[in-house]
């Protein structure tokens, strides 16, 4: 695998991310159970399901940083159990992730969280991190003063804005992001779609969006995976999501609150 095109050994039509009987559970308690899941190379896949269902354990399960009972997650191709240190580290430089809430370190200025990775994955001259921290800025539509602020001097949208920075720092091939338009007003919320998009666009990223708003799911999203009864019940176009018979996905894109952001929509 080389880390300047990680995914360059697949075929055009094979998942970037696959995920085979995925089962997860704290104590006595399954949160997942025979979970399956295809990501595919430049899309942006909307992961959707109730409170508590577990959409952020898959993500976190994914990623690495809670444990699985069963199951296989593949990322461009390797199962990640059976690959050396070397080669996992090569595939944790080609993602990055975009916690809730941003998850920025409150004692280092964005120009300093932007760099961490670079810290832990390279050995890059001080100048030269900060020029290419200052060029991840500009990407996120950041201005160039931010770099010096702390995460406690800015809006909920600038911190969104620079953890998707960080989250871009090493040239991932894939994001992961976690709510990341939570907490936002909607103007602002429609904004972060828009930048998602055009970065996937034009970096040729395959973004897996973990999220519960339905503008984002209807205005940004190729496709929808629905969790539910922990595993995942359906997946396809929102146009899909229309029809499926099921009573959560029907209330959750077919309700009163579906039909207003519809109407926001129109």
């Amino acid at each position: 695998m080389t880390t300047d095109d990680p995914a360059g050994d697949l075929a055009a039509d094979e998942p970037i991310l696959r995920v085979r009987d995925i089962t997860v559970g704290f104590g006595d308690k399954l949160i997942l159970e025979g979970l399956d899941l295809d990501v595919k190379r430049g899309e942006i896949l909307g992961f959707v399901g109730g409170s508590g269902t577990g959409k952020s354990v898959l993500m976190r399960t994914i990623l690495g940083l809670n444990p699985r009972r069963g199951g296989t997650v593949e990322v461009f191709g390797h199962d990640l159990d059976a690959i050396d240190a070397a080669t996992r580290t090569g595939i944790e430089r080609s993602w990055g992730v975009l916690f809730q809430h941003g998850a920025l370190f409150s004692s280092l200025t964005v120009l300093q969280n932007i760099q961490v990775p670079m810290r832990e994955h390279m050995k890059l001259s001080q100048g030269l991190m900060d020029d290419l921290a200052r060029i991840k800025l500009a990407l996120v539509g950041l201005p160039p003063d931010a770099g010096a602020k702390f995460p406690s001097e800015l809006s909920g949208g600038m911190i969104k804005r620079a953890s998707l920075a960080r989250a871009l720092a090493l040239d991932p091939a894939i994001v992961f992001l976690d709510e990341p338009t939570s907490g936002l007003d909607p103007i602002g919320a429609g904004e972060f779609d828009d930048l998602i998009a055009k970065l996937r666009d034009t970096l040729g990223l395959t973004v897996f969006m973990v999220t519960h708003d339905l503008d984002s799911l209807r205005s940004v999203c190729d496709r929808i995976a629905v969790l539910g009864d922990r595993k995942v019940l359906v997946i396809g176009p929102m146009s899909t999501m229309l029809t499926f018979d099921h009573p959560w996905v029907k209330a959750y894109f077919r309700g009163a609150r579906a039909r207003g952001a519809t109407a926001r929509g129109n």
